[in-house]
């Protein structure tokens, strides 16, 4: 850790010592951005940083610099604050100019709000949650060099923990909470403490009113985690919803917001035309502190993945990017032959579920989303926990999955689609808002036989639009919004699927366990941490290099499609070669390869024929199949 400057424990100390040295000069605040972007360069600077994700709140220091990586839930209305402002001392009548950046509260001081000094700024405010679905073996904990001990500037009023706490003691949740640093001169601020302390286990209570008043607005149902206030200062508009970033930034979480909050509802609920905001949208907007931290952004970047065995930017570190190229054949063999016993044995099915799990949209021909490829994988046994044990193997490899059982009370019930909810002015989650590259697992096979509602066949419809168009539209009640997507949709079924799909496989095992569960769970076993490791670096690697196609190679493809329309126009159409070239791509990728050669060409037109001869022969046996 540094010494010279605690940047960490104490970033407000730093930003007011640029500030006082400026002297008021606008050019302070470049200077402070520079500062804290510099130290963050610095040989593992990033992990000397707490993570909110990792380390729970009631550990961190108040006022310290944390950070937290995250997906953009909802975005709120800009709001003022002062940039600037002075104080007075009373016995002296003295006046000092202060930064008020950074911060929520005013620190010290009686405020002068007649003074012309005062320097009104804008900054806006981002309602930011982990990464939906992140997998359990996605911890930065285990990279991160942070000596965190709890912070000595307060003592949380905690009453005995429940077994849940108990259980889950090392993670940080909702239950946690804390209180900022303690003003003694001042008993509302320790009485306001006692209070959210007590009120904190609520968020899991069966009481309507309350998880209503404390709901975290997580997108997937179940997940649990730190939700976060950002204050963003600069080059706000370069952020969109449901984009990951690490933010770097000044931990907030003083109690007073929180008497602002309650001040501010019950002035409303006195006199409703005091405020222009309803009570709803101050308990969504101005949440407790000690659930809801805010944080106050110094740095932030978007991230292309959430692969913390990755660097964060995988083009740029050459030498990493270099040395993974020259083993990924021998890694993709190794993955190539876990997968295929995966899937009992059959290693065409293996092939496609590689090139699925690489796939990701690269570009965008009008409303054609290009690079994406749906999987079906059909003739999956469904008395039986096969699609269960097989979306946690692809959990254990993806950084970010979700498995939606496809049961008639799910499509009837499960809000998939996000929603604005204008009595509280914020945007209510669905679990089709989901961060970029989340592989989606869809299991067809607990559908059963019932009718669908209205909401079921909206669901299935949004399914549909994810799939083909890589969009979901969000319900804003008097219209819909569009928003592109990229998310990896895998349909697990015992038939062809319902829904549509870029390419099936059906599945054609050449083993027969007796017992599905356990042969499955001993093939997981057998794989080392190391191995794991492999694939996992080996898929985000794939999906992220650079591809292009020579004009020789396109010139060879044109010639070869109108050679194989030539006896029978019928035998191939334009879908098919688009289809064909998708496989091409991901094929090269999965080598390691950036360009198309003639040789890939071939074997992905071998495999697409292997591919539509064994479904052309399955559709000949259920001849009651599409």
């Amino acid at each position: 850790m540094p010494s010279s400057e605690d940047w960490i424990n104490n970033p407000l100390g730093v930003v007011d010592g640029i500030f006082a040295q400026s002297k008021s000069s606008p050019e302070w605040e470049r200077k402070v951005l520079e500062y804290f972007k510099e130290k963050l360069k610095l040989n593992d600077a990033k992990s000397w940083v707490p993570s909110l994700n990792d380390v729970p709140l009631h550990y961190l220091k108040p006022n310290s610099l944390v950070k937290f990586r995250c997906m953009v839930q909802d975005m709120f209305d800009p709001e003022f604050f002062m940039g600037a402002y002075e104080t007075v001392d009373p016995s002296t009548n003295s006046k000092e100019l202060r930064c008020g950046k950074y911060k929520d509260v005013t620190d010290c001081g009686q405020v002068d709000f007649n003074s012309r000094n005062i320097v009104t700024s804008e900054r806006q405010t981002f309602y930011c949650v982990p990464i939906p679905g992140e997998s359990q073996w996605n911890s930065y904990a285990c990279s991160s060099q942070a000596r965190v001990v709890p912070s000595t500037s307060y003592t949380p009023h905690r009453h005995k923990r429940s077994y849940e706490e108990d259980d889950d003691m090392d993670m940080p949740h909702q239950k946690e909470s804390s209180s900022g640093p303690q003003n003694l001169l001042d008993p509302r601020r320790n009485v306001d403490s006692k209070r959210l302390e007590t009120e904190a286990p609520c968020q899991n209570a069966s009481s309507s009113h309350c998880s209503s008043n404390l709901d975290l607005n997580f997108p997937l149902p179940g997940e649990r985690g730190p939700a976060c206030l950002v204050k963003v200062y600069e080059e706000w508009d370069s952020f969109r919803l449901n984009d990951m970033l690490e933010v770097f930034g000044v931990l907030s979480v003083d109690p007073a917001l929180s008497f602002i909050a309650d001040d501010k509802e019950v002035s409303s609920l006195l006199d409703p035309t005091d405020t222009m905001e309803t009570a709803e949208e101050q308990r969504a907007h101005s949440p407790p502190a000690s659930l809801v931290p805010r944080l106050h952004v110094l740095y932030a970047q978007p991230l292309q993945h959430n692969n913390p065995l990755l660097p964060s930017a995988i083009s740029e570190d050459k030498a990493f990017l270099s040395g993974f190229l020259s083993e990924l054949n021998s890694v993709r063999g190794e993955l190539l032959t876990y997968l295929s016993h995966v899937l009992l044995g059959d290693a065409l099915a293996a092939e496609y579920l590689i090139l699925h799990l690489i796939s990701s949209v690269y570009a965008r021909r009008d409303v054609l989303p290009l690079g994406k490829f749906t999987l079906n994988i059909s003739g999956c046994p469904h008395n039986s926990s096969y699609t269960e044990q097989l979306c946690q193997i692809i959990q254990h490899l993806m950084p970010s999955s979700y498995r939606l059982c496809m049961s008639l009370h799910n499509m009837n019930n499960l809000p998939m689609v996000p929603r604005k909810d204008y009595t509280a002015n914020r945007l209510v989650g669905g679990i089709l808002q989901l961060a970029s590259n989340t592989s989606l697992f869809l299991d067809e096979t607990q559908l059963e036989q019932g009718q669908l509602d209205a909401t079921g066949v909206r669901n299935i419809t949004a399914l549909g639009n994810l799939i083909s168009w890589q969009k979901v539209d969000y319900d804003f009640s008097y219209h819909q919004m569009e928003f592109p997507c990229n998310i990896n949709v895998l349909i697990a079924s015992e038939g062809r699927s319902l829904l549509p799909c870029d390419s099936q496989v059906h599945l054609r095992p050449t083993v027969s366990p007796p017992n599905v569960e356990e042969y499955l769970k001993a093939i997981q076993l057998a794989q080392l941490p190391s191995h794991l490791n492999k694939y996992r670096v080996y898929l985000t690697v794939a999906r992220l290099l650079d591809y292009s196609i020579s004009e020789q190679v396109t010139k060879a493809v044109e010639e070869d499609f109108v050679e194989m329309r030539k006896d029978n126009p019928q035998s191939i159409s334009a879908e098919d070669l688009h289809r064909m070239l998708v496989v091409a791509r991901l094929l090269s990728l999965s080598y390691g390869q950036t360009t198309l050669s003639r040789d890939g060409w071939i074997k992905a037109k071998q495999l697409e024929m292997v591919r539509t001869s064994r479904t052309q022969q399955q559709e000949c046996v259920n001849g009651n199949e599409p």
